[in-house]
């Protein structure tokens, strides 16, 4: 058989190896996603990417999940909440169910609790001697049945942080990947029983960014300097044979 339709197969077969299972083999994918892009001032960014069976088994939202399209009025007014300000509302659909993709503007992440989607957790930021701690406990337990939502019980619940400054410390028993992020991972079954999970992070008071560009600027010194002197030593060198 010809490479280039062996390499076709081997893709035609991971492809089904993926729907096989569930859609979370190779191709990892998550019922309910939360991201934080966090300040170090404590404001942030934060994506919520969720089916509408999640949201309304877990966080007590009541959305049609048999409507063909979501209604993004109802999800921006879902979770608009003091502090916190929708920017954009997307949707998906994956295995059957509606997924909503929600962009928010968090202005202290050390009140979100108060926010009604996010009650189930408790945050906390802080600075501690030379480290900022980050500390999130979800324990949220189901405020309705969840049968009926189609769910096989591979699905996962997944958190996400991205910190601004080097990570000292996280209890995520993973890498630290690429872009300073940290990924802690839930099955749904444990998350719909109300298992608490504690995120966990320390990292340093000054930004990667910050750091990032005062090297630059010293660096762009220490090249003018060189350059300069450079100038100077030739200029020095003919004199002599101008002379």
């Amino acid at each position: 058989m010809p490479a280039p339709a062996r390499v076709v197969l081997w893709v035609v077969a991971l492809a089904a190896l993926s729907v096989s299972c569930g859609g979370t083999g190779l191709f990892r994918q998550y019922e309910y996603e939360e991201e934080i892009f966090l300040s170090l001032d404590g404001s942030a960014t934060m994506y919520v990417s969720a089916s509408l069976e999640s949201l309304n088994v877990l966080r007590g939202a009541a959305f049609d999940t048999r409507a063909a399209r979501a209604d993004r009025d109802a999800v921006r007014d879902f979770f608009t909440a003091p502090g916190v300000r929708v920017m954009a509302v997307s949707q998906s659909r994956r295995s059957g169910r509606r997924f909503v993709h929600v962009r928010m503007a968090v202005d202290d992440v050390r009140k979100l609790a108060s926010a009604p989607p996010f009650a189930w957790s408790s945050y906390r930021f802080d600075r501690v001697g030379d480290q900022y701690i980050f500390e999130q406990t979800v324990a949220g337990t189901p405020v309705k049945d969840s049968a009926g939502a189609g769910w096989n019980g591979r699905e996962v619940v997944a958190f996400r942080l991205h910190l601004p400054s080097k990570i000292e410390f996280h209890n995520t028993k993973r890498d630290i990947g690429r872009g300073n992020i940290l990924l802690w991972e839930q099955p749904l079954s444990d998350r719909l029983r109300g298992v608490p999970l504690t995120l966990e992070a320390r990292m340093q008071t000054q930004s990667i960014l910050y750091r990032t560009l005062w090297l630059f600027g010293f660096t762009f010194l220490a090249v003018a300097f060189v350059f300069a002197a450079v100038i100077w030593w030739v200029l020095r060198r003919g004199r002599p044979a101008e002379a």
